[in-house]
């Protein structure tokens, strides 16, 4: 039986037809993971990615490339799912069961879909 090492976590962009990596972490639990995944949305959401506030637990990775959303939609979904603390639960509940943990914002102004993702495992086992 193989163990699985840790957690990964992603942000994604796409415009339906292209898709890219904003930037990915591997770390060694789910809550790590949570506290990135919520960061990157803050992050993304804040003045479209201007640096945060350095965080008090040090993440072994940088933060995702910016996004310039085109209306307001996309970031206020993002701050509402990184502050709204039934969110969180239900993330990190899903991460608990081994589910991935996952969410999406359009940006229809342009087409673009942003996904946060974590999962267990490594991130070839998305």
């Amino acid at each position: 039986m193989t163990r699985v090492a840790g957690y990964a976590a992603e942000v994604t962009v796409s415009d339906g037809q292209r898709f890219a990596t904003l930037g990915r972490v591997v770390v060694r639990n789910r809550r790590l993971v949570l506290l990135w995944l919520r960061r990157q949305a803050l992050r993304l959401a804040n003045s479209h990615g201007l640096p945060l506030a350095p965080e008090p637990v040090r993440l072994p990775t940088a933060d995702v490339r910016p996004v310039r959303f085109h209306g307001s939609d996309a970031p206020e979904e993002l701050r509402r799912w990184a502050t709204h603390s039934a969110r969180q639960d239900d993330a990190i509940r899903a991460l608990e069961a081994g589910f991935p943990a996952l969410f999406t914002v359009l940006d229809p102004a342009v087409g673009l879909s942003l996904t946060l993702a974590g999962w267990r495992g490594s991130p070839a086992d998305r």
